[in-house]
């Protein structure tokens, strides 16, 4: 970190995901395959690849299992499913996943409206979950939604985002994150939280989730990087957003990502040329621009 930065910071795909899921028109099994071996290929070590939710509510998981199952063997790469309730757990378990993403939301009422639980309903649903699948031999990341605000509920108490990461700790998560579901996180509040909640992430690894609703995701990234946080989920061309959250725009940009990164003499191994073209081929398969930046450029033939 001689620059005050960590030297590499590893991204973690949620176009898959996190982008697909906000999508009407669903996209084919072996088109998704062909998105996962071509980001691999661009240097991603990390995608999620679905989420374990009903295939009425989310038409674009249904394909979950089928998916998992058609997954290349690339030695290094970390595929990681996201579940909500016991019943995904079990889905995600029986795939063959080897990690998942058990998550709940600081907020009563966007767990409502998510989850269907109140915020303290879902904790005491999580933290059993956290136990079966460490158990069951799954490496667990455990992640809190709306922890830097709420548009239902305003401010979210950093006490109470602290207190959910000891739980997570306690029951033996591997790996923690933070997500800023409405974007509406600042350089101050995320500041104000990382000194609170890092000193008890026990060493193990951090993660923010940074929706760019309000156009701070990469400032907010800047301010995490003083931190030393070198873990970041990033969305191809800022595609997605929050079913359940009023305009949420998508996770920061993968490219935009890599490029801001790059300039900062952070390494991050990820190929922009090759990622863009995904989001472009992407782009015309849903007849639509994504917000991204530098995909653009990309396209342009611009140096970059």
């Amino acid at each position: 970190m001689e620059n005050g930065f960590p030297d590499i910071v590893t991204l973690v795909e949620m176009g898959l995901r996190d982008g697909f899921q906000f999508e009407k028109t669903v996209v084919p099994t072996p088109l998704k395959i062909s998105v996962i071996k071509r980001l691999a290929a661009a240097g991603l070590k990390q995608i999620q690849v679905v989420s374990f939710v009903h295939p009425t509510k989310v038409p674009q998981m249904a394909d979950a299992e089928a998916l998992i199952q058609e997954l290349p063997k690339n030695d290094g790469m970390l595929y990681t499913a996201l579940v909500l309730n016991s019943r995904g757990l079990k889905r995600a378990i029986a795939s063959g996943i080897k990690a998942v993403e058990i998550s709940l939301s600081a907020s009563n009422t966007h767990s409502r409206k998510n989850a269907g639980m109140t915020h303290a309903e879902a904790l005491d649903h999580a933290l059993p979950m956290i136990d079966v699948a460490v158990s069951a031999g799954l490496y667990v990341r455990a992640s809190v939604q709306c922890a830097f605000g709420c548009v239902y509920e305003g401010t979210v108490s950093t006490a109470r985002v602290a207190g959910i990461l000891r739980r997570f700790v306690d029951h033996g998560a591997h790996g923690l994150a933070l997500a800023d579901t409405t974007g509406m996180g600042s350089p101050p509040i995320i500041q104000q939280m990382l000194d609170t909640v890092l000193p008890l992430a026990d060493q193990l690894p951090l993660a923010l989730h940074l929706h760019d609703t309000r156009g701070l995701g990469l400032v907010n990234l800047m301010a995490a990087l003083k931190y030393g946080v070198s873990i970041f989920d990033t969305s191809l061309a800022g595609m997605g957003g929050c079913p359940f959250v009023s305009g949420a725009a998508g996770n920061i940009p993968t490219e935009d990502t890599a490029y801001l990164l790059e300039k900062l003499g952070v390494q991050t191994g990820v190929d922009i040329h090759r990622v863009a073209a995904v989001s472009h081929e992407l782009e015309s398969f849903f007849k639509k621009r994504f917000p991204g930046r530098m995909h653009r450029l990309v396209e342009t033939g611009q140096p970059i």
